[in-house]
């Protein structure tokens, strides 16, 4: 039978993981904030768009955890079938995050590379042509 406190269970909840090559390590408590980084020596070899990738996995997978700890909680104090017991399972935050409807663009580069053949490198302000040109 369900018994027990469910909001000083909830609140003494935290989730940890680990991500696949160990160089991260994410910690998050019961409402899902991220409380402790660790990052491994190894980071520093990883390009940053390499660590932000593992760092936001390694996260989701804490939340996860956390997420699966959570509905533990509730079946094992309120029920999962009780009012209480659904507002908290609704409130939780999605195992995976929803996928972009669009593909996201890189950002452009503002290089001063001439991209016509007549035209000269010059400091962004000349087309090509003589600027005092009427």
């Amino acid at each position: 039978m369900p018994g027990g406190n469910l909001a000083d269970r909830l609140a003494a909840l935290s989730a940890s993981a680990t991500g696949d090559d160990g160089v991260v390590t994410v910690t998050v408590t019961g409402s899902g904030v991220v409380t402790g980084l660790r990052l491994d020596d190894g980071a520093s070899r990883l390009s940053g768009a390499t660590l932000s990738d593992e760092i936001l996995r390694t996260m989701r997978r804490a939340q996860a955890t956390l997420v699966r700890q959570v509905r533990t909680a509730v079946d094992e104090t309120v029920g999962a079938d009780t009012e209480a017991g659904r507002a908290v399972l609704d409130s939780l935050i999605p195992a995976e995050p929803p996928q972009p409807a669009m593909p996201v663009m890189p950002f452009p580069s503002f290089e001063n590379v001439p991209t016509l053949p007549q035209q000269s490198p010059g400091n962004g302000f000349e087309s090509g042509r003589d600027s005092r040109a009427r």
